[in-house]
């Protein structure tokens, strides 16, 4: 466990110069440590970064300054079996996960609500955030609610924030659970359980071990929100000390649960009525009831989260309509990294087979033969981009019509010179985005951005 006051004094080794790294770097350096930040790949504008004084970095590869450091901070996402962290366990150098090195500069008395599962995250985190703010607000007591992790600002970042009484709502992926042994979370929840980031974990054996995380530390009062229907939530909370609250929108689940939707209003156990969000798709109304449980739980009021569902909208980048022109509608799902979340997405449409879906990126392991059904039935073309076409080519080979475009670019102008009234351009990729873009935020806004451009200059040269 990370302990300030024992390692007060020694230099620290941030692995990683990401969004986190760079966070736990400068908390670090805020609380008196010096820190030096170390990076594999190259970064040619690392000089950029504003980074405190105390803040040293190295790009380009692990120097033999890191073992002169007397622990290390892992950002997320870093290859466990990495050679330089093998080095540093047989040299007993202690290594910390970024979020648990976080928590440890906040006070006592916050609490902590954690929302994990291989779709849906962001979502249920957004919407349990707004309405623990909501009731802040109502209550009047001076409470504030902090919204960080994997959905957007890293937990460090918020550390030096936050005060003994707020609520901390943290997006916690399997890369941070992974690297995490004592957290801790008061409200704890597993939205579902499929095949991803297999590349990195090992197979689905390390996937499944890693989620199981958020609530491995968990006591009695503490509470465990999980679906009901999923296989694997249904496996693991057999292991569970806390409290267990179950939510489905299937007619067979495994577990009894705690809420369900009749096709107008969530309808919970308690006798709440809750009408969900105005969300495409009815993953959306199981992330409405996993924020809901957590947020009734934690002693929040029905007509509170029925404010916030009244007004929500939804998330950039996740099943996002942005833009319709000559009839045909253009939806940003940059945020589909994996093949569940792309089914969930062409789930949300019509089986009218009037889709172009854009497909690719960096390849995560797991085979893209799982889709084949669902292509036949949603979509019209599928066009292939970055890493992973090949494998993707060979895998839905006869199975749907292909168009091999290589770059977000090519899929863009294919896409719009082919699209007729009716169509939908869809780009899902089912893949991560690092193969030609920074994240999936960055793949996004470049999708948005090259749509638009045409259509506005589509219409710049209709007015001519």
């Amino acid at each position: 466990m990370f302990k300030k006051d024992k390692v007060q004094g020694q230099k620290a080794c941030v692995l990683g110069l990401g969004k986190s790294g760079r966070a736990a770097a400068a908390l670090l350096a805020e609380n008196g440590f010096e820190v030096l930040i170390s990076e594999e790949a190259n970064i040619a504008h690392a000089d950029s970064f504003r980074l405190p004084a105390n803040v040293s970095v190295e790009t380009g590869g692990h120097s033999s300054r890191v073992f002169d450091c007397g622990f290390w901070i892992k950002s997320p996402g870093i290859f466990p079996k990495n050679p330089v962290l093998l080095e540093a366990k047989k040299r007993k150098i202690p290594v910390y996960s970024e979020l648990e090195t976080a928590l440890a500069f906040m006070p006592k008395g916050v609490r902590v609500f954690a929302v994990t599962g291989t779709n849906g995250k962001t979502t249920t985190t957004a919407l349990l955030g707004e309405i623990l703010k909501e009731h802040a607000a109502r209550e009047n007591k001076g409470r504030r609610v902090h919204i960080c992790g994997n959905i957007g600002s890293p937990v460090s970042l918020c550390a030096s924030q936050v005060c003994a009484g707020d609520d901390l709502v943290i997006e916690v992926s399997s890369y941070q659970l992974e690297d995490s042994t004592y957290f801790r979370p008061h409200f704890a929840c597993i939205l579902n359980v499929t095949p991803d980031h297999l590349d990195h974990h090992g197979g689905m054996k390390g996937y499944i071990k890693a989620k199981s995380k958020i609530f491995r530390n968990q006591r009695e009062n503490d509470v465990l929100v999980v679906n009901g229907a999923d296989t694997v939530c249904a496996q693991l909370v057999e292991k569970a000390k806390s409290e267990v609250l179950a939510f489905s929108t299937q007619p067979k689940h495994l577990l009894k649960t705690d809420v369900f939707f009749d096709g107008d209003e969530l309808i919970f156990s308690e006798g709440h009525q809750i009408r969900p969000p105005h969300l495409k798709g009815i993953h959306n109304v199981e992330n409405a009831m996993a924020a809901a449980l957590m947020a009734l739980a934690a002693g929040v009021p029905a007509q509170t989260v029925q404010c916030v569902f009244d007004r929500f909208e939804a998330m950039e980048h996740r099943i996002e309509q942005f833009a319709y022109h000559h009839g045909v509608t253009y939806v940003n799902d940059s945020k589909a990294t994996n093949l569940d979340s792309t089914i969930t997405a062409l789930k949300s449409f019509e089986k009218n087979g009037n889709l172009w879906l854009i497909l690719g990126g960096r390849d995560k392991g797991a085979s893209y033969e799982v889709l084949i059904p669902y292509l036949k039935d949603y979509c019209k073309h599928v066009l292939t981009i970055g890493e992973s076409m090949d494998k993707i080519e060979r895998e839905l080979h006869g199975a749907v019509p292909l168009m091999r475009c290589g770059t977000l670019e090519k899929a863009v102008e294919t896409a719009m010179a082919g699209a007729k009234r009716g169509d939908i351009v869809l780009l899902s990729p089912a893949c991560s985005s690092f193969d030609q873009f920074k994240d999936f935020e960055h793949r996004g806004k470049v999708f948005k951005r090259l749509v638009t451009a045409r259509i506005f200059k589509e219409r710049m040269d209709g007015d001519k």
